[in-house]
């Protein structure tokens, strides 16, 4: 089984690639447990209930134009498409996309000590599923 080091993910909010700020990615998928114990059973049974996808971000923060909080900052409170790989390179068997809507329902504009690196970290709620593709 092949092995992978994250050094090129690639990272895109609509149409803007963000990759070159981010420094790392999670990409987190749940489900909401639900129990379904009835009279006379002896032990808990459960079935899974509505699928709650997110995803976090860390980010080294730019102020610049066309740079990372002049993307995401005008997208607070909408959602946006969002496509992520482990490489960025061509989609195939062994670098799937992930593509998603990433409502952008936070954002912390400045945060760091002194003398400490500008960084941001973001948790998104994804609305609906998350779409796998491999070719």
């Amino acid at each position: 089984m092949a092995r992978i080091v994250l050094t090129n993910a690639s990272v895109v909010f609509g149409t803007t690639d963000l990759s070159a700020y981010c420094t790392s990615i999670a990409l987190n998928t749940s489900y909401d447990i639900v129990e379904t114990t009835g009279f006379g059973d002896t032990a808990k049974k459960r079935i899974a209930g509505l699928q709650d996808n997110s995803v976090s971000f860390e980010w080294n923060q730019d102020y610049a134009t066309s740079a990372l909080e002049a993307t995401i900052y005008p997208l607070l409170g909408t959602a946006v498409t969002v496509v992520v790989k482990p490489v960025a390179t061509t989609v195939g068997p062994t670098n799937p996309s992930y593509t998603f809507s990433a409502l952008i329902s936070e954002w912390q504009p400045l945060s760091g000590g002194v003398g400490e690196l500008a960084t941001v970290s973001t948790t998104f709620p994804i609305s609906g599923t998350i779409t796998k593709a491999t070719a």
